[in-house]
C-alpha cells in the first residue's frame, strides 16, 4: 500500500505559503513554467505558476513573498501594492497527499501579494542563487485572464480569487 493511500488528508495541516502576482507596466502577470511536473497528470505537460513558496518558521508572510520572488525570479525591483485579505486554501489531489512535501501537508494556505515590477527585463534571472535549484525553466508575461488556464487544475480556484482581488491593479 502506498503512503498516499494510507494518509487521511483531514489529519494533515496546510503548508503556510506566500505568493506574488508580479505585474509589469502593461498590467500583465509574470508566470514561470515549472521545471518539474509535480501535480501534472500525464498528458498535461508542464504547467505555469506565479512565484510562490513556503513560509519559514518565524518568517512573516510578506518577507517570505519577497524572498520567494527573488529566489524564483531574481527580481528585487518591485513595489508591493496589496495583499489578499485572508489566507487562500487549496487541497492536493488524492494521489499527491502523503507524497508531496514529504507527506507532511494536505495542501497549502497561501497569502498572496500584488507587486509592480520596477526593473528591466534583463534583470529577471530564474537561478539567482547557485546553491538553489531553479524552479522555472521559462517565463513570460500574460494577461491576468489567461492565468487559470495555465495553472495545474487544483490551484485554479485560488488563482481565480487572486485575479478577482487584484484585477483593478492591472489597469493602474
Amino acid at each position: 500500500m502506498s503512503t498516499s493511500t494510507m494518509t487521511e488528508p483531514s489529519s494533515l495541516p496546510y503548508r503556510p505559503c506566500a505568493g506574488v502576482m508580479l505585474l509589469n507596466a502593461d498590467g500583465h502577470v509574470f508566470v514561470g513554467r515549472r521545471s518539474e511536473r509535480k501535480g501534472a497528470s500525464e498528458g498535461e505537460g508542464r504547467w505555469w505558476q506565479m512565484p510562490q513558496g513556503g513560509i519559514d518558521k518565524g518568517e512573516e508572510a510578506e518577507d517570505a513573498a519577497r524572498r520567494e520572488l527573488w529566489e524564483e525570479t531574481g527580481v528585487r525591483n518591485a513595489t508591493f501594492l496589496a495583499q489578499t485579505e485572508d489566507w487562500l486554501v487549496y487541497d492536493l489531489p488524492a494521489e499527491l497527499v502523503g507524497v508531496a512535501w514529504k507527506g507532511k501537508y494536505r495542501g497549502q494556505k497561501q497569502m498572496w501579494y500584488a507587486a509592480r515590477f520596477e526593473g528591466a527585463e534583463h534583470e529577471i534571472n530564474l537561478k539567482p542563487r547557485p546553491d538553489h535549484k531553479a524552479e522555472f525553466d521559462a517565463w513570460r508575461w500574460v494577461p491576468m485572464a489567461d492565468l487559470p488556464a495555465l495553472v495545474v487544475p487544483f490551484k485554479r480556484a485560488v488563482y481565480a480569487t487572486v485575479i478577482e482581488t487584484f484585477a483593478s491593479l492591472s489597469l493602474e
